[in-house]
Formats: structure tokens, C-alpha cells, sequence
């Protein structure tokens, strides 16, 4: 009865743990599943009352092209950065643009969105995107591409695959991710929310490492359509996304020179045979000048004889006749499909030789003795 009761107990405490990570698991979906049409409350200035403590400013310097741009559109930077009460300030002579917080500024992430702001307009962003910025559910990120790729026209060809033909590529890019994207020069700059800005910065790191943009907008459509689905959220989508793989690999991946390291031995390499020690071995060395010196005459004799003979060769192959094709005859081809009405030919043999003629054809009979005794009689006065 014990055991049962044991068991029992430890039966109710596994029932107990489980129905509690069940519980957890089903508490952790419905934390992460974020309500439609929610934001987050904007920061006012009853949440903080008394202002900034410290002064913080940024500053950064613009190109001379934009110099026009920043003059017209200056007047309303003034007035959006006005209303989260920052001052900024257009240098003209030193090219450079700074904004800092004053004594009526309240909110402490207002600078940092300033920051961003004459970022993107030194970026050739216009104002009217670059404006979205001071929105709390809005953000910026400038993707540096001009290090990732060394040979400078390799890169403006993958720049320009980013664009697309006629922009199309980035209109895409852009409705998808609901970024606003902008190439320009050695940057990428995007403006958007935070999920978008993460799917344009993978898509143009992946651009720049040769990996077409059309792979990468082609999931996102995947995953656009399936994140509609309510029943999908909370599965993995990797049976649904297409696997890419990169079909154009090296046929030879192993290297064409192969360096065999060769064995390490402690002994140094054997000094090469001199003159004299090549003699010796063959018995030259003992021999007298005289017979060496013949020796010599006679080798250098048959190296002579030997290129004489090459030149004459040579020589002679000018004046060998190259080898004539033989005249081809052009042959009939007979058709092999049905087999020849042999009858039919001669007929027609017949009736071409009657039309030259102009006479039908007699057939010349067996020889009859009349003509045989004719022509024995004409032999035989010729003969007289």
C-alpha cells in the first residue's frame, strides 16, 4: 500500500511540473503575440518635468554638392527640430551641421533622432523622408559598403544589381521591408521600422558578397504571405522559404600546382660530381692528351654531321609537292526508298530513240540465207 502511495505522489508531482511548463509555454505565446494596431505611448513632458541636466550636442560635415539642398530645406529642419525644442545650426564655411539640446528639451532620446536626422541629410536623403525620423517608431541605419568589395568595378557592378534595372529592385526592396532606401556613393541608407531595416541590411551585405537581391526578396514575399496566416505564427516557415544553392562552384577545387613538401632529412644535400671525378669514373682521366684531344675532334665531327643532316632536311621540305585531293565525281543518288521498275526505263529508252530517229523501231530478224549467199558472191568478185 506504501509503494502505491508513493507512486501516486510521484505520478501527482510529474502532473503537477507539467501542467506548470504547459502553463508557462502557453503564457510565453501570449506575451509574444503583440495585438494589432498597438503602440507604445509617446513620451510627454510630464514624464519628465524638470528637463536635462547636462548639454549634449552632434555635429557632422556634409559634401559640397548638398550645400544648395541644406539652404532651401533649412528653414524647416529648424521648425521639425523646434517642436522637441532642439537647436541646430548650418555652417556653411566649414561645411557641418550640429544640433544640441537646450534647457526646455524634456526628452533625452529627442537629440539621438536629431542625430540621425542630419545624418541622413548629409547622406542625400531628402527632407521629407529624412523628417519621418523623429517619429518614436521610426529608425535609421547607414550601411558602409564601399570596404566590402576591393576591386572597384566589381563593386559599381553590385551596386548597381542593388538597384536594379530602372529601380525596380529597390522599389521591391522597399515595399516589402517598408523602408525607404537610398544608394548613394559608398552607403546604403535605409529609414523604416526595425524588422525592416534588419531584412534590408541582410539583403544588401548579401548583395555585396555576390548573392543576388531576387534569392533574398523572393523569401520575403514567402514571408510576407505566410505571416497572414494566424494557424503558421508560431511554427518554423523553413519547409515553406526556397533553399538557394550556389550552382556555379569550380569544377577543380584542388589547386593546379601542388607544393609536395618533401622529407625533412638533417644530412645536407651531396656536393655534385666535378670534371675530374666524372674522367675517373669513366677512364678519360688516365688516358693521354693526344687521344683526348681526338676524342673531342671526333665528338664535336658527329654533332656536326648530325646538324648538317637536320638542315638538309630542313632544306628539302620545300621542295616536297604537297599531296593532291583526288578529283571527286558527282554521283547520282539512287533512291533506295522503292525498288526501280526496270521495264519502265527501257520503255522510256525506246521512246527517246523513236523520236530522234522519226521512225518506229524494226526489229532486225534472224539472217537469211539469201543475204548470207549475197555477201559471199561480193567477196568473191572482189577477190577475182
Amino acid at each position: 500500500m506504501a509503494s502505491s502511495t508513493t507512486r501516486d505522489g510521484v505520478s501527482e508531482a510529474q502532473t503537477g511540473k507539467k501542467s506548470k511548463k504547459t502553463k508557462s509555454l502557453v503564457d510565453e505565446s501570449e506575451l509574444l503575440a503583440v495585438p494589432d494596431g498597438w503602440k507604445e505611448p509617446s513620451f510627454t513632458k510630464d514624464d519628465n518635468p524638470r528637463g536635462l541636466l547636462e548639454e549634449s550636442s552632434f555635429a557632422t560635415l556634409f559634401p559640397k554638392y548638398r550645400e544648395a539642398y541644406l539652404k532651401e530645406c533649412w528653414p524647416l529642419v529648424e521648425k521639425a527640430l523646434g517642436e522637441s525644442n532642439i537647436k541646430a545650426t548650418l555652417d556653411l564655411i566649414e561645411g557641418s551641421i550640429t544640433v544640441c539640446t537646450t534647457k526646455k528639451t524634456y526628452d533625452p532620446y529627442a537629440i539621438v533622432r536629431a542625430r540621425d536626422l542630419i545624418k541622413l541629410l548629409a547622406r542625400s536623403v531628402p527632407f521629407e523622408q529624412a523628417v519621418r525620423i523623429l517619429q518614436d517608431d521610426m529608425a535609421c541605419d547607414i550601411i558602409k559598403v564601399g570596404t566590402l568589395v576591393r576591386n572597384r568595378e566589381r563593386f559599381v557592378k553590385r551596386r548597381q544589381r542593388l538597384i536594379g534595372p530602372k529601380g525596380s529592385t529597390l522599389k521591391a526592396l522597399e515595399l516589402l521591408t517598408n523602408c525607404y532606401v537610398m544608394v548613394q556613393g559608398n552607403t546604403v541608407s535605409a529609414l523604416g521600422p526595425f524588422n525592416g531595416l534588419k531584412e534590408v541590411r541582410k539583403v544588401v551585405m548579401d548583395t555585396m558578397k555576390n548573392i543576388h537581391p531576387i534569392y533574398n526578396i523572393k523569401t520575403l514575399m514567402i514571408k510576407r504571405e505566410l505571416s497572414k496566416d494566424p494557424d503558421l505564427r508560431m511554427q518554423s516557415w523553413e519547409r515553406f522559404l526556397p533553399k538557394f544553392r550556389h550552382k556555379n562552384l569550380a569544377k577543380r577545387r584542388e589547386p593546379k600546382k601542388k607544393s609536395v613538401k618533401k622529407e625533412y632529412t638533417p644530412f645536407p644535400p651531396a656536393q655534385p660530381e666535378s670534371t675530374v671525378d666524372k674522367e675517373l669514373a669513366t677512364g678519360e682521366f688516365f688516358l693521354r692528351e693526344s687521344v683526348k684531344k681526338r676524342k673531342k675532334m671526333e665528338e664535336i665531327k658527329v654533332k656536326q654531321a648530325e646538324a648538317l643532316t637536320k638542315k638538309q632536311e630542313e632544306r628539302n621540305k620545300a621542295f616536297i609537292p604537297p599531296k593532291e585531293k583526288p578529283l571527286m565525281k558527282k554521283t547520282t543518288k539512287v533512291p533506295t526508298e522503292g525498288k526501280l521498275d526496270i521495264e519502265a526505263i527501257k520503255e522510256k529508252v525506246k521512246k527517246a530513240k523513236t523520236k530522234k530517229l522519226g521512225a518506229p523501231p524494226v526489229n532486225p530478224g534472224p539472217p537469211t540465207s539469201s543475204t548470207t549467199g549475197k555477201k559471199k558472191k561480193s567477196k568473191t568478185k572482189n577477190k577475182g
